[in-house]
């Protein structure tokens, strides 16, 4: 009987270990806005920004990073860039692979003058996408 006990708590232990160890950062969007590339391959003019509320997950442990939104936007990590620090910033930044399997450079910006607000940057060659997000 104490055999049976002990190998329970082992293994609610044992679960309780992975799950510290899991490296999965949640995340609320509170709005959005769009740059694009007009004909003439210049940027054009950030759009207005939409507020939205979605959620995003960076799970290391498989990954990926997912925004949440109607259509659901998985991008898979093919590479992790070297954090970047200035005076202004703090840079986590993703080589990725989207659904369509598009390549993309995500980067998790911390803006230390702006009351230390994190924006999601959704990089592609035409267009990048900008969520304001905040940590839950």
């Amino acid at each position: 009987m104490n055999f049976i006990r002990i190998s329970i708590l082992l293994l609610f232990f044992g679960f309780g270990l992975q799950e510290a160890q899991s490296q999965s950062y949640n995340f609320k969007t509170s709005g959005f806005s769009v740059l694009e590339k007009n004909q003439k391959g210049k940027w054009g003019e950030w759009s207005n920004l939409d507020l939205v509320n979605l959620s995003v997950v960076l799970d290391t442990n498989k990954h990926r990073i997912v925004v949440y939104s109607q259509e659901i936007q998985l991008f898979n990590i093919l590479d992790y860039i070297e954090r970047e620090e200035n005076d202004t910033d703090i840079v986590y930044s993703f080589m990725c692979k989207d659904n369509d399997g598009k390549e993309c450079k995500l980067s998790i910006i911390t803006r230390k003058k702006q009351d230390f607000r994190k924006q999601l940057y959704i990089n592609y060659d035409d267009h990048i996408i900008v969520y304001n997000i905040f940590s839950v």
